[in-house]
């Protein structure tokens, strides 16, 4: 069997520890372990497990001995709601890891489960902070730091302008970055980013998703195809649905009485936001933010390479988006 590196900033240590809410890095922790585990062994089998599919005895089964030394990599996401008996069986297991196995928990990072994480790390786990950015000068330090790592230069007034088009949503941000990275050649300005996402308006992403969060499905649909004919990328469509829904989301969690400007500070959104949002609000629930973003995670595997007709998978969202906001109210 194949001999792990002791390192802490070795992919492969036997367990890694992503500790944080900021939902793009602990996706980019696991994605990380997963490829370096590929890289060794292309038939690596990879299990994405949440607490309620972890009953106490499964970890045990899914890390025992098999006869074809296959290499496995296991993650457990929000691991501070995993059940009593099943965190013992993870302790047990970060005494004894198994060879060829990688363990990676995800981990919120507060009070809850923090017997569990701390277990983890005195047992020497490799660490990846995933912190959640609350402050616009994160933001804005994320975005020049996606551009390095693509190996591109933009000027610090293409990220702030970035930062003030797109909002706080790390994923937005950096699918934003890859797009005008994949589009523009030699540095990116202020104005490239204008003419992405603000100076198209009428074939904006951005009206797709209002159009659909609002249930204006004829609308949304008629703003998608006027989008695709002139040149939008489906990425950016399914970014800007996600924004919308999960805005909604945040908003309609948020204590009522709340003023706009402390809103503003604590979801991340601009203070005009805050104000759309909550007109668009109107007909949601809760089950109906839940099927959305389904259905707007299925549109976004299908325009990535998951389907063969992108744009049938973005009509399915926009109609599924669009439904899911007049379902309490019945317009």
């Amino acid at each position: 069997m194949a001999t792990r590196k002791n390192s802490t900033d070795d992919p492969l240590a036997p367990v890694t520890l992503a500790v944080g809410q900021e939902d793009l890095l602990l996706d980019r922790a696991v994605q990380q372990v997963v490829a370096a585990a590929r890289a060794a062994d292309s038939d690596t089998d990879v299990r994405d497990l949440t607490p309620d599919k972890l009953e106490p005895g499964t970890l045990a089964e899914l890390t025992s001995p098999s006869l074809f030394s296959e290499r496995k990599v296991v993650v457990v996401r929000n691991a501070q709601d995993l059940t009593a008996d099943t965190i013992k069986d993870v302790k047990a297991y970060l005494g004894a890891p198994a060879e060829e196995i990688t363990l990676v928990l995800l981990h919120a990072g507060g009070a809850k489960g923090k017997g569990l994480l701390d277990a983890a790390r005195k047992a020497g786990a490799r660490e990846v902070a995933c912190p959640k950015t609350t402050k616009p000068a994160e933001r804005l330090s994320f975005v020049r730091s996606e551009f390095k790592a693509l190996g591109r230069s933009a000027t610090p007034e293409a990220c702030q302008a970035l930062v003030d088009s797109i909002g706080s949503d790390l994923r937005e941000l950096a699918s934003a970055v890859s797009q005008l990275v994949a589009d523009v050649e030699g540095t990116i300005d202020e104005a490239i980013v204008g003419r992405y996402y603000t100076g198209r308006a009428e074939a904006s992403s951005f009206t797709v998703a209002d159009r659909a969060v609002e249930g204006r499905a004829a609308e949304a649909l008629e703003a998608l195809r006027w989008s695709l004919s002139t040149g939008v990328a489906p990425v950016l469509i399914t970014s800007a649905l996600a924004q919308a829904v999960r805005a909604i989301g945040k908003l309609a969690s948020a204590p009522r009485g709340a003023r706009p400007g402390d809103l503003a500070r604590d979801l991340g959104m601009p203070p005009w936001k805050i104000d759309r949002v909550r007109q668009q609000m109107r007909g949601w629930s809760a089950d109906g933010v839940a099927a959305a973003l389904r259905a707007v995670a299925d549109a976004d595997a299908g325009v990535k390479g998951g389907g063969d007709d992108p744009e049938y998978a973005l009509e399915k969202a926009v109609v599924a988006v669009a439904q899911a906001a007049r379902a309490r109210s019945g317009r």
